[in-house]
């Protein structure tokens, strides 16, 4: 049976799915990245591309045959020639310029995309986003990630930069972010600057929710005060994009109807709608494998020369 493998590459923990090429799941599973940030020699280093090139030949053992495509998510931004990360600084060392194609062997192209825009094709192709061409995925977690695709294709921009959206600048007169953004979506709501935004109350978004059902008036400010600027951000990115959909993940979407409920009561207030036109807001449905199934998408894309 012909099937494709996905691999998507975190700090922690690497995610794989074994699918169909029309997407029917054979097999998922999880290993350690094993990244050690103690090495500086990248051979050391990056443990988890072996791990990879091992589990990708135990499975083809298992299956009896070579899996038809491969792709890879990572973190960073993609190489133009979509063969490795082209720019990943500061972890995963050994990560950036490492030529999957080569490095597997393999005979035909080894895909590698950005993990928001793998997660963003997982989502249009089997999860919240299905069947859909123009959709927005902002991803809230550590901090916030997202990507896009207008007519059925990723938006990657020049250099691979695009759906940065945790960067869109809210206030100009902001401190700068990781990047040097003033003011952006990313240190508004981002699990980053949680004890920041609460003088030291609570340290994770999880708390800072819990405290916030538990009636705690302050949480429930600086919650809804994250929210109204969430709002903005979509508003935003919808003004610019017109997409169908807003998708949203990341683990900061665990917090449910006190996430969604106020995004809706709030989009109410600023989002732009003519002639009533009202874009839809949807919880992601992939959850941690959404990148790996994107990856895997893309290898199967790329094997017909399509782009996605």
């Amino acid at each position: 049976m012909s099937y494709a493998l996905g691999f998507d590459l975190g700090g922690t923990h690497v995610k794989w799915v074994a699918v169909t090429p029309k997407g029917r799941l054979l097999n998922k599973g999880t290993f350690t990245t094993k990244d050690d940030p103690s090495h500086r020699r990248a051979p050391t280093f990056a443990l988890w591309a072996g791990a990879i090139r091992d589990h990708l030949n135990e499975y083809a053992d298992k299956a009896g045959e070579p899996p038809s495509a491969v792709g890879i998510a990572a973190p960073g931004l993609a190489a133009t020639d979509s063969r490795s990360i082209a720019h990943m600084p500061g972890r995963l060392a050994g990560l950036e310029g490492l030529d999957w194609t080569d490095f597997l062997e393999s005979d035909n192209l080894v895909p590698v995309l950005n993990d928001a825009h793998a997660a963003l094709l997982g989502e249009v192709w089997k999860g919240a986003a299905k069947g859909l061409k123009h959709v927005v995925l902002l991803t809230l977690g550590t901090g916030v990630g997202g990507a896009a695709m207008e007519g059925g294709r990723l938006l990657k921009g020049c250099i691979g930069r695009a759906g940065h959206h945790g960067h869109l600048c809210l206030n100009p007169l902001g401190p700068p972010d990781v990047t040097g953004t003033p003011g952006s979506l990313e240190d508004a709501i981002g699990e980053c600057t949680v004890e920041t935004r609460t003088h030291g109350r609570f340290s994770s978004t999880q708390a800072l929710v819990e405290a916030h059902r538990a009636g705690d008036q302050e949480a429930t400010v600086v919650w809804l005060a994250s929210i109204y600027c969430l709002a903005c951000g979509v508003t935003s990115l919808v003004n610019i994009l017109d997409p169908e959909a807003v998708v949203i993940g990341g683990g900061i979407s665990a917090a449910g109807a006190d996430l969604f409920e106020p995004l809706d009561d709030l989009l109410n207030r600023v989002e732009w709608r003519p002639g009533g036109h009202r874009v839809r807001v949807l919880p992601a449905k992939l959850g941690s494998y959404a990148g790996a199934l994107g990856a895997a998408r893309n290898a199967i894309i790329s094997t017909k020369k399509e782009t996605p």
